[in-house]
């Protein structure tokens, strides 16, 4: 080998570290945005799927009020059903900090009736790897109302 040969092997030898420095930067780069959407897109996804059900769960129980506030009992069963998946409340979150106090109950009356449930997530951070993502009043499912209507009759809370 000439000392030419030498010469040009060690300037090609900084470049090629410099060279998979920034590459390896650009590919770390990319891995974690594509984990970062993956995992937002994954919990989302559960609580749209929670949503849902905490929705259908309203749809079909027996709604006593003649207004549009729901009772107590009725609204943290709700809750409960779209955070834990349970309307007893006993499990652990669908979501990673996904708490009751996150849900909203909207039931809509028509001519003096319920007519749809409205069950959506508010005030819910969603911590993804490098960002931190606020929902409010997303995801959010409306069913028609299907349960027995009390109207008031006097019986509370029934399941």
């Amino acid at each position: 080998m000439s000392i030419l040969t030498q010469r040009r092997r060690k300037r090609e030898g900084g470049s090629a570290i410099v060279e998979f420095a920034l590459g390896s930067f650009i590919l770390a780069s990319v891995f974690t945005d594509t984990f970062e959407f993956g995992y937002t897109f994954y919990i989302y996804n559960n609580l749209q799927t929670a949503v849902n059900n905490g929705a259908k769960y309203a749809a079909l129980r027996p709604y006593e009020p003649t207004t549009t506030t729901p009772e107590a009992c009725f609204k943290t069963a709700v809750q409960n059903m779209v955070a834990y998946g349970d309307p007893s409340g006993t499990t652990t979150p669908v979501a990673p900090s996904l708490a009751p106090s996150n849900v909203t109950l909207t039931p809509t009356f028509t001519n003096g009736v319920p007519s749809a449930m409205t069950v959506g997530i508010t005030g819910y951070t969603l911590n993804a790897v490098v960002q931190k993502f606020t929902l409010t009043n997303k995801p959010q499912a409306t069913y028609p109302y299907l349960g027995r209507y009390a109207g008031g009759d006097g019986e509370t809370c029934v399941k």
